[in-house]
């Protein structure tokens, strides 16, 4: 059997104009309007939708988005209007790290970096990177 491929994802987005402003501006995603209750996004090779009429999923959704530094990541989440909810942390020696966060509907999701800070070394340090907690 081949595998199956993961291209589609949709998002409860209660408010759309923060869903559009949110990952617009923290993660770079192309987003537009399909109808008044639902808006598309592009992000890199994953498409998906923004549903004003799906209603938030607070334990969270399941899946990473990828950041090239997790600390970075987290600023413009905070300056977005998201919430940090476990900050950012080692998932071993060599395995990356990952923070998760709240984004402005109340959606929870995570982050996922080879890079806690700039100056951290890529592919992860040995120990704990950061120490697991919430805002």
């Amino acid at each position: 059997m081949v595998a199956c491929k993961i291209e589609w994802i949709t998002l409860p987005a209660p408010d759309l104009d923060a869903a559009m402003k949110f990952y617009e501006s923290v993660f770079g995603f192309s987003v537009s309007q399909y109808s008044d209750n639902f808006w598309v996004f592009k992000a890199g090779n994953l498409s998906g939708g923004l549903d004003k009429n799906l209603c938030v999923n607070g334990h969270g959704i399941g899946f990473s988005i990828t950041v090239n530094c997790i600390e970075d990541a987290i600023a413009a989440i905070l300056r977005n209007g998201g919430e940090v909810t476990k900050t950012g942390y080692s998932l071993g020696s060599g395995a990356g790290f990952c923070a998760q966060f709240k984004d402005p509907n109340g959606n929870r999701l995570e982050l996922y970096s080879e890079q806690l800070t700039n100056e951290t070394p890529n592919k992860g340090m040995q120990g704990s990177a950061g120490a697991p907690g919430g805002a």
